[in-house]
């Protein structure tokens, strides 16, 4: 089968699309033939190396936590599924035709295999990030980089519990923060006093890194209070870096709940193929993104 795999760590260029032997469930997992797979920052942050000390990993490796497509095998003790059933979830290596699933849920009514593989992580990451920052129906969170697949996530979470949402994007992404029910106001000069203007801030999520979590302490006025999952400078800070996932079943569970209630939808802004996995990487670690950005199988 065809996979995205690197064998050293590096820039994009370091990707290749190989033959390779399909895998196969081990108990508790099952495999899918891929439709889709969800292209994360984690993806490109692994393949440049960012993670050794803390989550090493064996080269050569593979690429891709998210995937949906349709069950083709069942491992030991997994219930509640069955070949053909269309599923989304997290695993790995899922940049390829064939990926191993250790978490997953069948797919709403009415959602694509694209729009599906955008919402194992960023929707896990989400919830988590929100619960850690401890901020609560009535209160005031502020979104850093608010518009892509973490932060529409975020913003659409927070707004069904009655939570407001300040988030900073773009100019082109303003009215798409709005849309969102969010606040919106622009990054960059003066960024911060635009957001003291719009009122008082209980917590903050930084989820682009863009060298703003001084500010966001001081908008905060406590370290506690602020959650970020792309700046590795956060221990100088005071700030917590989340990175480990909590329960994935759980998270797609309420994704489920969220997307069937109409609450919840991240758009998928740009498609690629496997070939393109390179471009797709160059693509997510520029920012600016609406949503989300899928390789289709």
């Amino acid at each position: 089968m065809k996979r995205v795999s690197f064998a050293e760590f590096g820039g994009p260029d370091v990707l290749r699309l190989v033959d390779v032997e399909e895998p196969h469930a081990g108990p508790g997992q099952v495999r899918i033939a891929v439709r889709a797979a969800g292209v994360n920052p984690v993806d490109w942050r692994i393949r440049e190396g960012q993670f050794q000390q803390t989550r090493p990993i064996e080269l050569p490796a593979g690429v891709g936590l998210d995937a949906s497509g349709v069950v083709d095998e069942i491992g030991e003790g997994v219930e509640g599924v069955e070949v053909g059933d269309r599923v989304f979830g997290e695993g790995s290596n899922t940049y390829a035709e064939f990926a191993v699933l250790s978490a997953w849920a069948r797919m709403p009514e009415g959602l694509t295999f694209e729009e599906a593989a955008g919402y194992p992580s960023v929707v896990e990451t989400a919830l988590r990030i929100i619960r850690e920052v401890g901020v609560r129906p009535g209160q005031t969170l502020l979104v850093s980089g608010a518009s892509g697949g973490v932060g529409s996530a975020v913003l659409q979470i927070a707004r069904d519990r009655d939570i407001t949402v300040i988030g900073t994007a773009g100019a082109a992404n303003q009215d798409y923060l709005r849309d969102l029910g969010a606040v919106a106001t622009t990054y960059g000069e003066g960024w911060g006093e635009r957001v003291r203007r719009l009122g008082h801030v209980d917590a903050a999520l930084d989820l682009a890194g863009s060298g703003v979590l001084g500010e966001l302490v001081e908008l905060t006025g406590d370290p506690r209070k602020v959650i970020t999952i792309a700046d590795l400078g956060a221990p100088e800070f005071g700030v917590r870096f989340s990175g480990a996932a909590g329960s994935v079943p759980d998270a797609l569970a309420e994704a489920v709940d969220l997307i069937s209630r109409g609450e919840l939808h991240i758009p998928v802004e740009k498609t690629y193929t496997l070939a393109d996995a390179a471009v797709a990487h160059i693509d997510s670690r520029a920012g600016h993104t609406r949503g989300r950005r899928v390789v289709l199988v």
